[in-house]
């Protein structure tokens, strides 16, 4: 892991976007989708991921959803010292922070981020089919629970992006890159789109751009800076490092 470096005044720093991956959960012991074969929990992505899956076998899609938003409600389950030492950077920093995550799980909000937007849905929200309305979450669905807005059975889904789907709050999120000063990406691959292509757009408005990762995402980041290992290890370090050079500015 390299050197933590300062090199940009600290009073430039206004605007700072963090954007992260399934690397700053996997910690707490949260399963990533996607194992080493290329399957999401023994299952081909086309048969859980993409809306055709969903129109074509809608309780295999339910039941895939119902066991992740389960392990995400154990007791077992905690934010670690990543999100932790992100979460109490946040409610310190005098400048404005933006956290946009790839994951569906609520891990930032536990640990007591606010604002989090999450672009690829979240696991604890289903949305009605017919008025898009979305509601909070907590048990197991299927084809036969009925909506709480239009009364219907089978008319809801997980409010979850799937593939061949738009992620959300892409506006908000390319005004948050162009407008920042410092983007900071951590535990995530930088190999899907849209998200993977967050650090050049922020780059090219000028911002500062930062990896922290358990290894590079490719075999050319770019970033101006990057630093390798745990994340609940190295997250805390660069947060810590970064409110001392802002206090001390």
């Amino acid at each position: 892991m390299g050197r933590f470096n300062y090199a940009v005044t600290m009073s430039k720093i206004h605007s700072i976007v963090v954007l992260t991956g399934s690397g700053i959960s996997a910690e707490s012991g949260l399963k990533t989708f996607r194992d080493n074969n290329g399957l999401w929990e023994d299952h081909a992505v086309e048969e859980v991921a993409t809306p055709e899956a969903f129109a074509a076998n809608p309780e295999l899609v339910h039941r895939f959803y119902n066991q992740r938003r389960q392990q995400l409600l154990s007791s077992e389950l905690h934010p670690n010292n990543a999100h932790i030492a992100l979460a109490e950077f946040q409610k310190t920093y005098v400048g404005k922070l933006s956290i946009i995550t790839q994951n569906v799980d609520n891990l930032h909000e536990r640990a007591g981020s606010s604002n989090v937007i999450h672009m690829h849905g979240e696991l604890q929200k289903i949305v009605c089919t017919r008025s898009g309305k979305r509601f909070d979450c907590q048990t197991s669905i299927d084809t036969k629970t009925q909506c709480q807005c239009c009364g219907i059975q089978g008319t809801l889904r997980p409010d979850i992006v799937w593939f061949g789907e738009i992620p959300k709050s892409m506006d908000l999120i390319e005004s948050l890159l162009a407008g920042c000063d410092l983007f900071i990406s951590i535990g995530t691959s930088g190999t899907v789109y849209p998200a993977a292509g967050f650090k050049q757009v922020a780059s090219s408005f000028g911002a500062k751009t930062v990896e922290l990762n358990l290894e590079a995402a490719s075999r050319y980041t770019g970033f101006d800076e990057s630093h390798y290992g745990l994340a609940g290890k190295i997250v805390p370090q660069y947060f810590d490092n970064l409110k001392k050079a802002i206090d001390q500015d």
